[in-house]
């Protein structure tokens, strides 16, 4: 039990390590006034490339927090307000796409009505990219327990296009990639060591991308 014990405290403070790199490219000068906000788009299509709108989130809530708050406008408000633009059948898939999107008779105009002065364009996703290891698990009616170990390396790949909705032009890219691998340690319970990639990816381009619109007027 007093085994048990220290294993249920330590859980929490187990985490794997992770290694990040963050880019970024400027094309033109940026700023923004309190009233104006920005709005995340995560690539949509029907398959597996589609990335994922919980990494789209999270960097919103970063942008929300700390000394410089930027406002964010969700991305399904956003796709009403611009509809029929946003239609499956007729919403661009990529960030090359947008150009053609804002040469569209009237598009300028319902952006411009909603306050929204940045477009960030995200894409990417984690993979898994090696694993292994094994653990085994008894149970009888002397106790039980799990033994071994398994891990596995992710990468988080994810860059983000930033259009200036005010001129309709591209202001430049950054890029963040995160590394890291996971173990799950069997030591009587099993006891998960997460590097979690994506989650330091995520708070590495949401802060760049703060410092991007914000940092230079």
């Amino acid at each position: 039990m007093r085994n048990l014990h220290i294993a249920l405290v330590l859980l929490p403070l187990l985490s794997g390590c992770v290694a990040s790199r963050i880019e970024q490219s400027r094309d033109s000068s940026t700023g923004i006034e309190p009233h104006e906000a920005i709005v995340l788009l995560g690539r949509a299509s029907h398959n597996h490339k589609e990335t994922e709108e919980s990494f789209t989130e999270c960097i919103a809530d970063v942008l929300g927090e700390g000394d410089n708050p930027i406002r964010v406008i969700g991305q399904s408000q956003f796709r009403d307000n611009l509809y029929p633009w946003f239609e499956p059948r007729t919403a661009p898939t990529s960030a090359d796409e947008l150009g053609r999107l804002f040469t569209e008779p009237g598009v300028k105009k319902r952006i411009a009505s909603v306050n929204v002065r940045y477009l960030a364009w995200i894409d990417g996703d984690t993979v898994t990219i090696d694993s292994g290891g094994s653990m085994s698990c008894t149970i009888s009616t002397f106790g039980g327990g799990c033994f071994g170990m398994s891990y596995w390396e992710e990468d988080a790949s994810y860059e983000a296009a930033i259009w200036d909705l005010k001129t309709m032009t591209s202001t430049g890219q950054i890029s963040a990639d995160a590394n890291g691998t996971s173990y799950l340690a069997g030591l009587i319970i099993p006891i998960p060591i997460l590097a979690r990639p994506g989650n330091a990816a995520c708070k590495g381009l949401a802060n760049q991308l703060r410092e991007f619109i914000v940092g230079e007027t």
